[in-house]
Parts: C-alpha cells; sequence; structure tokens
C-alpha cells in the first residue's frame, strides 16, 4: 500500500499546483499497479526487482529504497498539475519502517564521513570538528589568504557495492543504507552558505553502480553549484577508484582539490584489506594521472591532490608508510598526505588489524599522531624519509616524538650557534618551528642578536633544554 499526503502551493499565473506524495513500503505489485496509474515509469536506480540480497549492495534485512523525485506535467481540462513522488522509507527485516528525511539522511551521512580524512584537518584542539545546529559535521579549513573557515564533509550515499574489508560500509555489511540526490545536496549546501558563511564542500561517496555512475552523482552536485549557482568557492571531490579518463577530468574541471585514497603504501597490504579494487591499475595509475594533469603548466594547474592512508588495517609498517608518502611528496606532488587510523571492530574479522593484539587501545591514535608529526617533518622542516629514526620493527616509537629522537640521535650536530645557523639546521631543533625561526631570521636581518635563553623563549616559548642544542653569547637565564 501506499500513503499519501496532499497539499495546494499557489503559484504566480498558474492554477494551484496539487502536490502528491507518495510513501511506499515495499517493492510490490500492488505498489506498481499504483505507480502505473499515474502514468510514468520509475528509473531502474530507484526501484529494482525483488531479490535475495535486496538492492545491490545491501543485506536483505536492510533493503532501503532511495529517495527520487519524478516530476512530470499533465494537462487536464486546462489546469497544470505537477506530482511529486517522494521516496523515504526503510523496510527493516523486522517489519518496522523508519522515515527518513534529508536532514535526518545528511546527519546520518555527515557523520559517515568522519572515516575520509583527506581534506583539512588540525592538531589544534580549536580546529577540531564541530557539529552544526542541524547535526551537520562541519570542519575548520585555512584559507589562503590566511584565517579560519569551515567546512561541510558528507557523503552522498553509503550504499556500496565494494567489499573492502576494513570499510564499515562494505557491501556485506548489515548498516542502514542512505543517499542524498544532487538537488538536496546542493539546497542544504547553499542554505547553510547564506546562514553560516561555510567556506566549502568536501564530498564523498560509495559506490552506487560503479564508478562511472557513482562519479557523475558527484559531478553533478558540483556542476549545479559551479554553472547553475555560480558558486566560486571552495569544492573538493573525491575521485572514484575505477572512474574513466573523462570523468576525472571533468571532476577536475569543476573541483578545488581532489583526492583518491591510496590506504596503503604496497600491493601486499593493499590486497589484505580489498580485493575488488586493482592496487596498481585502480589507485597508483590513476593518482600518476591526475599528478599530470595538475602539474604546473598543464590544463588543471592549481587543483590539489591529496590521498589518505589507512593506518593499522594491515601489516604495514610506519617506514614503508613514510617511505610511501615521501615519494607521493617528491615524485607526484601531492599537496597533502593523511592518515587514518584504523576502527577496531568495524572492519572484517580477517583483518590482520582485528587479530593484532594491542598493548593500550590509543595506541592507534598515538601511532597515526606520530605519523602525522613525521609528515610535518617532511613537508614543513626539511627532512627526508631515510632520516626519520625508526625502531627495529620498522615502526615509529610511541614514546617520543621523532624530532626528538633525530637530536638524540646526532649529537654531533648541536649545539648551533643561534646567531648564524641557517635556517635549515634550525628547524632540526627541538621546540622550534617555522613560525620561531621566522621571528629569529627576521630579527637578525634587523641586525638583532640574541643573547640569552631568556631573550630566546620570547621567541620559541616551548623550547626546552635550549643549553643542550644552542649556543648563547651570555650563559644567562
Amino acid at each position: 500500500m501506499a500513503f499519501l499526503s496532499f497539499c495546494i502551493c499557489r503559484q504566480t499565473c498558474l492554477a494551484p499546483r496539487f502536490l502528491v506524495r507518495a510513501y511506499p513500503i515495499r517493492n510490490t505489485p500492488r505498489r506498481q499497479e499504483f505507480l502505473q496509474q499515474l502514468r510514468f515509469s520509475i528509473p531502474s536506480d530507484v526501484t529494482r526487482p525483488s531479490e535475495p540480497e535486496g538492492e545491490r549492495g545491501l543485506p536483505a534485512s536492510r533493503a532501503i529504497l532511495p529517495r527520487a523525485g519524478i516530476f512530470f506535467d499533465l494537462f487536464r481540462q486546462g489546469l497544470f498539475f505537477s506530482v511529486y513522488v517522494r521516496y523515504t522509507c526503510t523496510a527493516f527485516g523486522d517489519g518496522s519502517r523508519l522515515r527518513m528525511d534529508t536532514q535526518g539522511k545528511l546527519e546520518y551521512l555527515a557523520d559517515a564521513s568522519r572515516f575520509d580524512l583527506a581534506c583539512a584537518c588540525s592538531a589544534k584542539t580549536d580546529d577540531h570538528r564541530i557539529r552544526g545546529p542541524e547535526g551537520k559535521w562541519l570542519y575548520p579549513v585555512s584559507l589562503p589568504q590566511g584565517g579560519k573557515s569551515i567546512l561541510l564533509k558528507t557523503l552522498l550515499s553509503n550504499v556500496c557495492v565494494n567489499r573492502c574489508l576494513y570499510c564499515p560500509f562494505r557491501d556485506s555489511r548489515d548498516v542502514p543504507r542512505y543517499s542524498l540526490s544532487p538537488e538536496e545536496i546542493v539546497a542544504v549546501f547553499l542554505d547553510y552558505v547564506r546562514r553560516k558563511g561555510i567556506h566549502g564542500l568536501f564530498l564523498s561517496s560509495g559506490v552506487i553502480r560503479d564508478a562511472d555512475y557513482t562519479m557523475g552523482r558527484l559531478l553533478a552536485v558540483a556542476d549545479l553549484l559551479r554553472n547553475r549557482y555560480r558558486y566560486r568557492g571552495y569544492i573538493h571531490l573525491k575521485i572514484i577508484p575505477g572512474a574513466s579518463d573523462a570523468a576525472v577530468q571533468q571532476a577536475l574541471s569543476l573541483a578545488s582539490a581532489v583526492s583518491l585514497n591510496v590506504e596503503a603504501p604496497h600491493r601486499k597490504a593493499f590486497e589484505q584489506m580489498s580485493q575488488t579494487k586493482s592496487f596498481e591499475r585502480d589507485i597508483v595509475e590513476r593518482i600518476r594521472r591526475i599528478s599530470d594533469w595538475t602539474a604546473p603548466g598543464a590544463p588543471y594547474a592549481g587543483v590539489h591532490q591529496t590521498t589518505q592512508f589507512i593506518v593499522g588495517a594491515a601489516d604495514e609498517t610506519d617506514s614503508e608508510i613514510v617511505r610511501a608518502t615521501f615519494g607521493l611528496y617528491r615524485r607526484l606532488r601531492l599537496s597533502r598526505v593523511y592518515f587514518s587510523a584504523y576502527q577496531r571492530g568495524l572492519g572484517d574479522p580477517a583483518l590482520p588489524g582485528e587479530r593484532r593484539v594491542l598493548s593500550d587501545p590509543g595506541d592507534l591514535l598515538t601511532r597515526e599522531h606520530r605519523l602525522y608529526q613525521v609528515d610535518w617533518l617532511l613537508r614543513r622542516y626539511g627532512f627526508s624519509d631515510d632520516e626519520i629514526p625508526f625502531q627495529a620493527d620498522g615502526n615509529l616509537s610511541l614514546q617520543a616524538d621523532p624530532k626528538t629522537l633525530w637530536a638524540e640521535r646526532n649529537p654531533q650536530f648541536f649545539p648551533l650557534d643561534v646567531n648564524k645557523a641557517p635556517k635549515r639546521d634550525l628547524l632540526r631543533v627541538p621546540g622550534l618551528g617555522p613560525i620561531a625561526v621566522r621571528k629569529l631570521l627576521t630579527l637578525r636581518a634587523e641586525g638583532g642578536r640574541i643573547r640569552s635563553r631568556r631573550e630566546m623563549r620570547c621567541i620559541a616559548p616551548r623550547l626546552l633544554w635550549a643549553d643542550r642544542y644552542l649556543k648563547f653569547p651570555l650563559r644567562i637565564g
């Protein structure tokens, strides 16, 4: 059966428009008969024949009918009618029903996007993500001209036909599935832009049918924003593994940044996590092509490319991740590499990350933090991958940060003359970062000198054990 609700919307120069909302419960002959009475057919991506697996990629116990809007016009006796059919019903195995509107689906999908970190993020407490008043996850970003703004981050759909063993939305997992139409995302995003002044949109998705179909829906959002609504702000689009060259190039023509998650540092670790994708063909080769298309002088120069590693799901070591990261920066010119600690309990029990015994549940998060510290050393401090101090097992120490360990292993490098050492050497001093070094170099360029630890602490408040690493003209505090 179907529940109908009617409302009349008065519009200028038109007869009253009747809005018919149909909430079908399941794909039954009676529903099909009802829809045929309305004299239109349902697109294949909205309803499918009943199958043992429910919808493609969905367990039978939680087959969900995605929302779709179908508009058509009937002219009867000179009156103009527009009929809108809306699917918002979720059919559960126990017979219960759940109606999910746009706001509810957005809250669920925005929360689901937290597993993908391949966008702006920060380690600072005041830069952590926040939940907006409507339940949407909002992420602080650094603006190119300086300052902070907010990024709306969501999935277009958590329906997925792939079986990535680490992913909480793999096709074999029994979870609710929701999808948003491109028009829904655009409407909510523009409303948020008007009311909240957010800076941009990060949009990802599960693989709904295949890579190009999913890319088409992501591209529809970007195309609406760019060409219909003339939005010129930040748009980050996820590149779906296996997408065609044409789809990727269209994404580059619309987006400010794109990301294709590499997930693992090599093929062996990748195949431990997923056997439905090819590491070389779908991931590595695609990242190489995007790098070529976004290189200086190339057609899409200026579009940023980022990626992400899953940390702890497979048998990879930190040294393998760091060497792969260094190669992505040096050879393929990626703008940023992100690291996401594997969420234990959400993956397939066969994963190494599920079987591994941890001495402390927080070890994976500490490991993720150490990799971010190494990432800064590679990007901002002039370190190379072969200078990073690893333990005998190939992993980073969980007890000490890598910069301090490097200093302890290279005592011959210190102490440095605070008034003469070059920038590259100063950046290797524990407690000195790019901002403090820039202040110091500016002071020296203006003829100033640092004479004591007390004066140095005015420039670098976090500098500890200064006498161990720096030489001062005066030996006073």
